[in-house]
């Protein structure tokens, strides 16, 4: 498969752009979603592939209630939100265990009990049995999604192909599509590419799986690091704001690198690729 030139990036934002995106989304139009002369425009973009955790789901506080509903009538009170926090920051030590090589590749289930092991002396649940582990480390299947996601992808799914490019394995897709009412026309990602993101041959996989190009497909993610990552394969790129992902005003209000498009919600995202 050819893979498109690496070092090409689309849209650029100037100043009337962002004026236009601080002035709301109702400025944008599909037409503003064009790329430099002489490049392939988004016109092309058959799919998009979402990063799951943070950009779809709100992983932060669904990680707190659904870690308080376990453990709580057991006895135990912690700070929630810094449980799941610390849960969270084992999330890129863990894969890179994979990605290095020091071991074989592992679901991201397993993955999610190892960074649950090394957190659990600090919070005082060495005593947990074993159903109530595994009971806890399925929190991650049950997380709920922001709320303007589910009906955002219902009409980004009447134009494009859609699923998931992300580093959670595909039984945990399956029931946050179905625990959200999300519906998938395939679950891509680290299982199929057998590595983790932002390993390039993730990306690639899913627009293989797809029979595309690569600059027939969008990665649409709340992170630079994931979307720079997947647009020095060829990919385009989405960029999505999650501005609450670690709390109030913590994630990232808009790229900060070089994006095909990006906007404020998904809702406006939805607008801007002309659904």
């Amino acid at each position: 498969m050819q893979t498109c030139n690496p070092t090409r990036r689309g849209l650029i934002l100037g100043s009337a752009a962002l004026a236009a995106l601080g002035a709301g989304a109702g400025a944008w139009s599909a037409a503003a979603a064009q790329t430099h002369a002489g490049d392939i425009t988004l016109e092309k973009v058959k799919a998009l592939v979402f990063d799951v955790f943070g950009t779809l789901m709100d992983w932060r506080t669904s990680i707190a209630r659904e870690s308080k509903l376990v453990l709580e009538p057991l006895g135990y009170k912690l700070d929630w939100l810094a449980f799941a926090d610390a849960w969270r920051a084992e999330y890129q030590p863990g894969m890179e265990e994979v990605r290095s090589g020091r071991i074989p590749f592992s679901k991201l289930d397993i993955i999610h009990r190892r960074m649950l092991e090394r957190i659990r002396p600090r919070f005082g649940l060495e005593k947990l049995d074993e159903p109530t582990l595994k009971h806890l480390n399925l929190a991650w299947h049950r997380l709920d999604a922001w709320p303007d996601v589910p009906a955002s992808l219902r009409r980004l799914r009447k134009k494009f192909l859609l699923a998931p490019c992300s580093n959670g394995n595909i039984s945990l897709m399956v029931d946050l599509a179905r625990r959200n009412d999300i519906h998938w026309d395939a679950i891509l990602g680290s299982e199929i590419a057998r590595d983790y993101k932002p390993k390039p041959g993730v990306y690639l996989a899913a627009a293989e799986a797809f029979s595309l190009e690569p600059g027939e497909v969008m990665m649409v993610a709340a992170h630079s690091n994931d979307l720079e990552a997947a647009g020095k394969t060829g990919l385009r790129t989405g960029h999505v704001a999650q501005v609450d992902e670690f709390g109030p005003n913590t994630g990232e209000a808009k790229p900060t690198v070089p994006v095909d498009i990006f906007a404020p919600s998904f809702d406006a995202f939805a607008k801007m690729m002309g659904v």
